[in-house]
């Protein structure tokens, strides 16, 4: 288990001596400190890639919104992050990454466009707050045989290949990572192949769900909840429909899962109309705490100017959105829906399980309820378990 996290804004030992090198090697000439502007970022991203790959089967209006979220988060990491070294090193990586992997793509479905056309059984989406038991309903739902779920380097990696070296690529940056941050367990339960959730998918896309999660970026933020997310979503699709064709498991209801998924649930919707939805609810201030401790813990390590009263402010008021946009939804949708509590999936995961199985109309197996149980072994060994210990020291956050 990892040690006791001292404070909600902690940092690593090896992450300063991290940022400490990087600013060292920019201010000796060793290697040039890359401006996070959009044309410099998208020709190192596009480097060696035919111009074509950026469109492919993408539509005027999606490569244009790709284009004007990569100007407008640009902007707020220059404007707003005030990043430290290590920070602005980590957004020149993920952004020049989110491009690379875009034209790689669109290259791949210039050669192979049936892969983002798959025919795929109408998934099961798990909807509901960050911290509200929306990773525990995702592996107990992806443990059913009759089900899939998106393997966490898959979700970061959305690339085929053969032979398929991501799940050890994923092992990788995990071990990096949890270097970096000692306390990355406690915050999330992570594991190479485990059914995670496609938080890299919209990443990839330039959603601001997991930038929002380690800058602070409060002008794209805005940009972003008051503009569609239809071009995310049909990325996603298209990713979702290749990703189940090199898995070969189309036929099967694919367990989806992501926080985001609150803010622009019509959008998804609209491209998955025959979906099976599963909402999670958690008492308010549990998931305010619990946000709180996650999203300091991320962004510690990328600006030396953070306050917890701003963290906590930022997200009582994307708690409160992402609350509102969904019951706004659900007053649209017709399709089946199953609410899940999360103090009584905690007391009781079983009969939360079979409640929401009756009201999606599955059949819960002998077969799945054995996987189940295995993942519930699992996770009860994982370091996620700690958290709580860490949330009672801080008094809250």
């Amino acid at each position: 288990m990892p040690p006791p996290r001292p404070h909600p804004l902690a940092r690593s030992r090896l992450s300063e001596r991290a940022g400490a090198l990087v600013e060292s090697l920019w201010d000796r000439g060793v290697t040039p400190k890359p401006p996070l502007e959009p044309e410099f970022l998208w020709q190192v991203g596009s480097k060696g890639f035919d111009p074509a790959d950026a469109q492919s089967l993408r539509s005027a209006d999606d490569v244009a919104d790709f284009r004007a979220r990569l100007e407008n988060l640009c902007q707020s990491l220059r404007d707003e992050a005030q990043l430290n070294p290590l920070g602005h090193t980590m957004a020149y990586g993920q952004i020049t990454g989110a491009i690379r992997q875009r034209h790689a793509l669109g290259r791949l479905w210039r050669e192979r466009p049936e892969l983002a056309a798959t025919l795929i059984a109408p998934p099961i989406i798990v909807v509901g707050q960050m911290r509200a038991g929306t990773t525990r309903m995702q592996r107990l739902l992806a443990a059913d045989p009759a089900h899939a779920g998106t393997r966490f380097c898959d979700s970061h990696n959305p690339l085929p290949r053969r032979p398929d070296l991501r799940p050890l690529k994923a092992a990788a940056m995990l071990a990096i990572a949890r270097r970096i941050n000692p306390w990355l367990d406690t915050l999330h339960p992570f594991g190479p192949t485990r059914a995670d959730e496609e938080i890299g998918w919209l990443a990839a896309a330039l959603d601001a769900c997991t930038y929002e999660a380690q800058y602070r970026i409060t002008g794209y933020i805005a940009w972003s909840e008051a503009r569609t997310a239809h071009a995310v979503y049909r990325e996603f699709s298209r990713l979702l429909r290749t990703d189940a064709a090199t898995h070969g498991n189309a036929a099967m209801p694919r367990v989806l899962k992501c926080p985001q998924f609150c803010e622009h649930l019509p959008a998804l919707l609209e491209l998955f109309p025959d979906a099976r939805l599963v909402v999670t609810h958690r008492d308010h201030r549990e998931v305010l705490a619990s946000s709180v401790s996650m999203v300091a813990a991320q962004s510690a390590f990328q600006s030396d100017q953070l306050s917890l009263a701003d963290i906590e402010a930022e997200w009582r008021r994307k708690i409160a959105l992402r609350e509102a946009r969904v019951e706004a939804a659900l007053v649209q949708w017709t399709g089946p829906v199953a609410r899940v509590d999360f103090a009584a999936l905690s007391a009781d995961w079983r009969g939360e399980i079979s409640r929401t199985y009756a009201a999606l109309g599955l059949a819960l197996t002998p077969q799945a309820l054995s996987a189940m149980e295995a993942e519930q072994a699992r996770s009860a060994r994982d370091a996620h378990h700690t958290h709580a210990r860490d949330l009672a020291r801080f008094g809250g956050v």
